[in-house]
């Protein structure tokens, strides 16, 4: 595929990811004796990915986050020179995402995206669990370490064939299992920023963070995975050996 259409996919991708995922978080998470809560945000998340692994994968690879480009990258999976086109593609149709799902979200009496947090990431005094800077710088590195890491071994040319998307999707469930409390889970500046600009206060003032420190992450799992993996040359035969 031209990178054209490669970035259309990206862009419809982190559509949907922001859409579903965000979305379940701002409309249905907290909905009064049938909200989904932690988990179904989280499942909610992993379903979003999974389902675009699948439809667009073939397309442009379904990174729909620029840390995994940027990951990719870093594991000598992706060129270097496709990265800005792709982050491009992906804050757009997460920006498009946050639009579509305030202008939802504001058909509601009452509702206040800077007051309700509108599925924001935050550290510190935004964390939903109260969790410090400190914490949280670690909770985004690690998570966005080993989703690459999965990633890459997930796609790898000796996996099981067809069963990437699921490992993928899963993956993302887990991390937003375990980080939720942390930061509300980002592990992908797209997302951060789609929800970030219409809160518009304290989440864009912390929206940099949530830009460096899945970037971070990822670029460190991209490497660990190419250094584990790496094939090693064949060494040359020595004249005179038998077989």
């Amino acid at each position: 595929m031209n990178l054209g259409k490669r970035m259309a996919a990206e862009f419809f991708g982190t559509f949907w990811l922001v859409l579903g995922g965000c979305g379940s978080a701002v409309l249905a998470a907290g909905f009064p004796e049938l909200g989904i809560g932690f988990a179904g945000v989280a499942l909610a998340f992993g379903l979003t990915l999974l389902t675009m692994c699948y439809a667009i994968g073939h397309i442009s690879g379904c990174h729909i986050n620029p840390a995994v480009t940027c990951g990719l990258a870093a594991g000598g999976r992706f060129p270097i020179k496709e990265v800005i086109p792709y982050i491009v593609a992906q804050v757009i149709g997460g920006l498009v995402a946050g639009a579509v799902l305030y202008t939802i979200a504001s058909g509601k009496a009452g509702f206040d995206a800077a007051a309700s947090g509108f599925a924001s990431n935050g550290f510190g005094a935004h964390s939903p669990g109260g969790y410090a800077m400190g914490a949280a710088a670690v909770c985004e590195i690690v998570m966005t370490g080993f989703f690459i890491f999965i990633i890459m071994g997930a796609t790898h040319s000796s996996a099981p064939v067809g069963f990437a998307g699921i490992a993928i999707g899963l993956a993302l469930t887990l991390i937003h299992l375990i980080s939720i409390p942390v930061t509300n889970t980002s592990v992908n500046p797209a997302r951060s920023t789609a929800v970030a600009f219409f809160q518009g206060g304290w989440a864009v003032e912390q929206l940099w963070f949530f830009w460096l420190m899945p970037i971070v992450g990822g670029i460190i799992g991209g490497l660990i995975y190419r250094y584990l993996w790496s094939e090693r040359p064949a060494e040359p035969a020595i004249k005179g050996d038998r077989a």
